[in-house]
């Protein structure tokens, strides 16, 4: 439960800006945490950091492993690990974009480089066997399987020969070792990234900055998580899901969202005490101050699809042990501070699970003024909102609030708008009134999405849910942001009460 009224700044990590073709953890992120804490921020929510598969964070290959193109070649650099001149030679491409493959051929190439010289520094080597003892759980799973998925060529790990796919020991440990020095490496990755997300999120503290993380409910069927814990899905023999993920038709699709990720196996997943989820959050809770659970109805139930659909609507609810996991997981770590992400098709099951751990909640601004929705009943409505929430203009997923206003909003919803704001707003306008609804809710914590501070239309905006190109793009540059719109924040961070007081502690 949220304790402390605060604020902060909704922005992914690949956003930031930097000349490596995706913003990593180097010396702008570090800029960034000065910038927050300067104008009396007290959060940076991203989103997952995890290894995907494709651009989308929430797709992802493993429920641990850090995803390498976020790692600074900067850092790299002041460690010691490259010389300057081997990175002068950085992707091409816009800067108010990520650029995936050129990013990738780089960080993939300057990876190379400092392992090499990595493995001549002994004073380093102590480091390493620390983090790799550390992280034994799930590391040696993940090494081998990045080492094997490039060693067959990147295939699915379900096309990999029998006795590897199918984890026979013997197998395995005689293609572990040809591959040794393959294995060693993709430990030495998550040694770089884990370093430097540390040694980043030291500094926020120092800031007085928390932060406040993403935890995807689903991983991708090439998952190393799937590959080594196959017990733990709907799999066939052939280890095949027979059942996968997705949501029913709603107001949004009529042929509901087809995710397509292997659903999880709840009863075996009981019989074992939960040990792979509550390994997963205790994994994330030492990453984050904060930590959002995406997708969170899945705890109570989920939506299962046949394999062979090729649409969400021929689908089942399958229902979770939500109540006794959660009691499970708060009996290994009390403190655990969870968000919720309650929106979309709430049941009364799901409510009740929410209320009964206390669990923080969403309230976004953007769904308040739907005409779907009997104004005054409506939830994200300030008037309707509850201390223990946070409280947003939009997500990642929304439009912006200037690309919701000039783009989507019916003259009816103008028309709630106008009259529940006792005045008339213009598209310039429409972003800053939306913050200040926000920060004068009553909900504890108050997260503005960077592009709406910015007063940003669509070309901000980061997912577009259900299409297949062009999201998880948009990077900004710090001389984009006005100081106006830097002074306008801070004015309502200390009008609204959402800075920390003289002596206190983030």
């Amino acid at each position: 439960m949220l304790t402390k009224r605060a604020s902060g700044i909704l922005l992914p990590v690949f956003s930031l800006p930097g000349q490596y073709g995706i913003g990593d953890f180097g010396p702008q992120a570090y800029r960034w945490l000065d910038l927050l804490s300067e104008h009396l921020q007290t959060y940076w929510q991203v989103l997952p950091l995890n290894q995907s598969c494709g651009n989308s964070p929430y797709q992802v290959s493993s429920a641990f492993a850090g995803n390498p193109l976020l790692i600074s070649p900067e850092v790299l650099v002041r460690e010691g690990l490259l010389d300057r001149k081997q990175i002068t030679h950085t992707p091409s491409g816009s800067v108010n974009k990520v650029n995936y493959t050129k990013a990738q051929e780089f960080k993939d190439r300057i990876l190379k480089i400092s392992f090499t010289r990595f493995r001549e520094r002994n004073d380093l080597r102590c480091e390493f066997t620390i983090f790799c003892d550390k992280h034994k759980e799930w590391l040696e799973e993940y090494a081998l399987f990045s080492a094997f998925k490039k060693h067959f060529s990147g295939r699915v790990w379900t096309e990999w020969p029998d006795g590897v796919k199918n984890h026979d020991p013997s197998v395995i440990k005689k293609l572990g070792d040809e591959l040794n020095d393959s294995i060693e490496y993709e430990r030495y990755v998550q040694f770089c990234f884990y370093s430097q997300w540390e040694a980043l999120k030291r500094y926020a503290e120092k800031k007085n900055i928390l932060i406040f993380g993403d935890l995807p409910f689903y991983v991708a069927l090439d998952s190393a998580d799937v590959w080594s814990h196959p017990e733990i899905f709907k799999l066939s023999e052939d280890k095949m899901p027979v059942k996968i993920a997705g949501v029913p038709p709603d107001m949004f699709s009529r042929t509901g969202q087809l995710w397509g990720n292997p659903v999880y196996d709840w009863e075996k997943l009981k019989k074992e005490n939960y040990k792979w989820w509550i390994h997963r959050f205790r994994h994330n809770l030492c990453l984050f101050d904060l930590l959002r659970i995406d997708h969170f109805r899945g705890f109570e139930a989920y939506w299962e699809v046949g394999a062979g659909e090729k649409t969400a609507r021929k689908g089942r609810w399958v229902r979770v042990p939500g109540h006794d996991f959660f009691e499970k997981l708060f009996r290994v770590i009390p403190a655990a501070s969870l968000v919720a992400e309650d929106l979309g098709t709430i049941t009364p099951d799901v409510t009740a699970l929410i209320d009964a751990f206390g669990f923080s909640t969403m309230k976004v601004l953007l769904f308040a003024f739907e005409d779907s929705i009997e104004a005054a009943d409506n939830p994200y409505l300030p008037h309707n909102h509850v201390r223990n929430s946070i409280v947003y203009t939009g997500t990642h997923d929304n439009d912006t609030a200037r690309g919701w206003f000039s783009d989507r909003m019916t003259p009816r919803q103008r028309k709630h708008l106008f009259a529940y704001t006792g005045k008339k707003i213009s598209e310039s306008g429409i972003s800053h009134e939306l913050m200040r609804l926000a920060f004068s809710s009553v909900s504890d914590i108050a997260i503005i999405p960077l592009a709406d501070i910015m007063n940003r239309g669509n070309e901000a905006r980061i997912n577009y849910p259900g299409r297949r190109k062009g999201n998880w793009r948009w990077r900004f540059q710090f001389s984009q942001i006005g100081e106006e719109d830097w002074n306008r924040l801070r004015k309502f961070t200390i009008i609204y009460g959402r800075h920390l007081q003289k002596g206190e502690c983030a």
